[in-house]
């Protein structure tokens, strides 16, 4: 036709399109592959994140019970209870069920919360006599406040102590606790080791082999045998 011309757009340009497009499509698996990355990431973490006495939160000034419970005296002579960061380390996130409600009596040894994860529970006792003054409700819309904040805002009830004095003696102190804590850890690694012989299906790398460090959040994968184990060995008065 007069005044039409054709141009082969691939005898000029044609290698650099061709290597833009195989670029682009290049690009799309990466782009898959970054977008797993995060969960991917999360679960590595997860996984070989080490739970080591360095990172325990230990403060001094509360009394320690041997299930893992605190206890500390306000000025208002009413103590605030929660759970160590041990026992929290090693569970993971939990849900919360609570046995008392505010204004009811409790005896040391009594029931006081359940943690649950995934059909598994732990039950807690209480470390200490005395009347529910407070139960901290919002763990049970946000229970990641335990882990995050085990010895602040996750706090599990405030008791007004009926026998103080009596209640404390078999609790641990200052110095005396972080001694403590530290068999504690080197208990629960043995009673694992144990454990993960008896249950051969259970996860291997719940005992990292470098070091012999536990993995944070121990407890998490293992069955509901390892968690009703775990309570009788570690969570007794």
């Amino acid at each position: 036709m007069d005044g039409f011309s054709y141009t082969d757009i691939f005898a000029t340009k044609g290698i650099e399109y061709l290597v833009v497009i195989s670029f682009l499509l290049l690009l799309i698996p990466f782009w898959m592959i970054l977008g797993k990355e995060s969960v991917l990431t999360t679960k590595l973490r997860k996984v070989l994140s080490n739970l080591s006495f360095n990172v325990l939160k230990i403060p001094q000034g509360l009394f320690y019970g041997k299930n893992h419970t605190w206890m500390y005296m306000e000025k208002s002579g009413v103590a605030k209870v929660g759970l160590d960061d041990l026992l929290l380390h090693l569970t993971g996130e939990v849900k919360c069920l609570f046995s008392k409600n505010d204004g009811e009596m409790i005896r040391k040894g009594d029931r006081f919360i359940e943690l649950i994860q995934d059909g598994k529970l732990l039950r807690i006792n209480s470390p200490v006599t005395g009347t529910i003054m407070g139960v901290n409700t919002t763990l049970s819309q946000n229970p990641a406040l335990m882990n995050n904040d085990p010895y602040g805002t996750g706090w599990i009830y405030r008791i007004k102590p009926s026998n103080w004095s009596a209640d404390v003696q078999a609790c641990f102190f200052a110095e005396q606790a972080t001694q403590w804590s530290a068999k504690e850890l080197e208990r629960v690694k043995d009673f694992l080791a144990v454990s993960l012989r008896n249950n051969s299906n259970e996860p291997s790398m719940v005992i990292l082999q470098d070091g012999g460090e536990l993995c944070d959040h121990t407890l998490e994968p293992l069955n509901k045998s390892i968690w009703h184990d775990f309570e009788k060995e570690f969570l007794s008065l």
